[in-house]
């Protein structure tokens, strides 16, 4: 008797340890990770790991939860086009200026646009001096959204300004009344990036 105890211990043991090697980078699958680690664990990852693919069915599911971003009045201007084939990866890999090698194994790449005319807009007229300058924050929104939902899910991601708009717009048949703003590398990091200084709290934050 025991004898078989001492046995099903070590089993149980050899067991939680190939658990544990098979962690996700935020938590274990079966988990949820809480909003503050999601929050602090995030980072802008400039190294991904060429072994580790996502499936359509994944940045499916990641971008229906960016749906539930807010924007003006509720007019969602920001679109994605989602490069996943090996062909669209390598297009826009050229159209991304400097960040070319460093996001070379990111398994997905998106472009992120909004709709001008519409948020800081009513009945087609501008509703303040910020205008389109509103899509623009509605568009910041969502790729908030995104890439915090990318980092629950076990992601990571890359926000890049630096992109190649006409090069893009014709490569996704981009309408002319959306704005180009970003692309946005999606992957899973090849190491641990450091954490960059943050201000000081009163130096963004004022009370009055």
């Amino acid at each position: 008797m025991t004898k078989k105890i001492v046995l099903g211990a070590a089993m149980a043991l050899v067991l939680l340890a190939s658990c544990n090697n098979g962690s996700n980078n935020v938590k274990e699958a079966n988990e949820t990770a809480s909003f503050d680690e999601v929050l602090t664990s995030r980072r802008s990852v400039r190294n991904y790991d060429a072994t580790k693919k996502i499936s359509e069915a994944e940045v499916r599911d990641l971008l229906k939860a960016v749906q539930d971003a807010p924007s003006w009045a509720n007019q969602q201007p920001t679109k994605y086009y989602v490069a996943i084939s090996d062909e669209k990866l390598a297009a826009v890999q050229d159209m991304v200026g400097g960040n070319k090698e460093r996001i070379k194994n990111a398994p997905v790449l998106i472009v992120s646009t909004f709709e001008r005319g519409k948020s800081g807009f009513f009945q087609g007229n501008q509703t303040n001096e910020v205008g389109d300058g509103w899509g623009a924050y509605d568009n910041g929104l969502s790729d908030c959204y995104l890439i915090l939902k990318a980092r629950a899910m076990g992601f990571d991601t890359l926000i890049m300004g630096m992109r190649d708009a006409d090069k893009l717009r014709e490569a996704f048949a981009i309408p002319g009344n959306e704005t180009i703003m970003a692309v946005i590398a999606l992957g899973y990091r090849a190491e641990e990036p450091t954490r960059p200084e943050r201000k000081s709290f009163d130096d963004f934050v004022k009370f009055f």
